[in-house]
Order: C-alpha cells, then sequence, then structure tokens
C-alpha cells in the first residue's frame, strides 16, 4: 500500500513540475512577444518624423536620416566616453528646399551590413548609401538608374 502511496505523489509531483515549467515558458514568451509590440508601436508613432535613426547590423552604428532632404549622419555610440559621435554621411539636400516633406526619404538595409537603400518615396528614386568606419568608404555610393 505504502509503494502505490509513492507512486501516486511521484506522479503529482511530476505533473506539478511540468505544469509550473509550461506557465513560466508561457509567460516568458507572452512577455517577450509584448516588448516587441510595444518597441514596434513607438516606431510606427514617428510615421512622419523629421529625423528617424535605423539601426545597422553593427550595435555601435546607427544611420540617422533627414526623412525631408536626404541628409545622413553615422551616428556611433558607445557605453565609454569615447568613440561618440556624428560623421555627415551627406550633407547635400537631395531635393531643393520647396520640395522637402516630411517622410519623403527612408533607408532598407540590404544584406551587406555597410550598405542601404535611400528611397526618395515621392519620385522613385534609389540611392545606395555606405556607411564606414573609413572615411574613404563612407557617403553615397550612386544613384541607381534604370536597366533598359
Amino acid at each position: 500500500m505504502e509503494t502505490a502511496q509513492k507512486e501516486t505523489n511521484k506522479t503529482y509531483n511530476m505533473k506539478t513540475q511540468f505544469l509550473t515549467l509550461t506557465f513560466g515558458l508561457f509567460s516568458v514568451f507572452s512577455f517577450a512577444q509584448n516588448s516587441t509590440k510595444q518597441i514596434n508601436s513607438i516606431q510606427q508613432k514617428s510615421e512622419n518624423a523629421i529625423y528617424k535613426l535605423f539601426p545597422t547590423q553593427n550595435i555601435w552604428i546607427f544611420i540617422k536620416l533627414d526623412t525631408r532632404n536626404g541628409k545622413m549622419w553615422q551616428v556611433q555610440y558607445s557605453v565609454n566616453d569615447d568613440n561618440k559621435g556624428e560623421i555627415v554621411l551627406n550633407s547635400l539636400p537631395l531635393v531643393s528646399e520647396a520640395n522637402e516633406t516630411k517622410g519623403r526619404f527612408t533607408l532598407y538595409p540590404t544584406e551587406n551590413m555597410y550598405n542601404f537603400l535611400l528611397l526618395d518615396q515621392i519620385n522613385g528614386t534609389v540611392v545606395q548609401v555606405q556607411w564606414s568606419l573609413d572615411a574613404k568608404k563612407r557617403g553615397i555610393v550612386e544613384v541607381i538608374k534604370s536597366i533598359d
């Protein structure tokens, strides 16, 4: 009789542990999805922002874009006091001041971690942009032309 009671207790304990583990994992995954939704909603609130930050695959580098005219900066941050700052990628506006509109330009990452495509969402012009720690390798690479 005592052996049967021990088996019942063992089965009960295993079920309790399984349910606790399942509930714990469910809670963790729910929290992770909630955090992602909050980040996305923050980004979506700034659809018509003048300036936007675009992450690169380098955790310390972002590209700051003036969405009105296509001016860009490479933004580097750090947990130390050194190696922080903005470097100009493109200081020249790509449209006249009269044609500037919030949200006109946006950036799209490519598979190459250093290259982005800058899209003029009004006229469709695409410009290849490259960030780099080497001054000779950063800036506008070229305007992507139509292939005929």
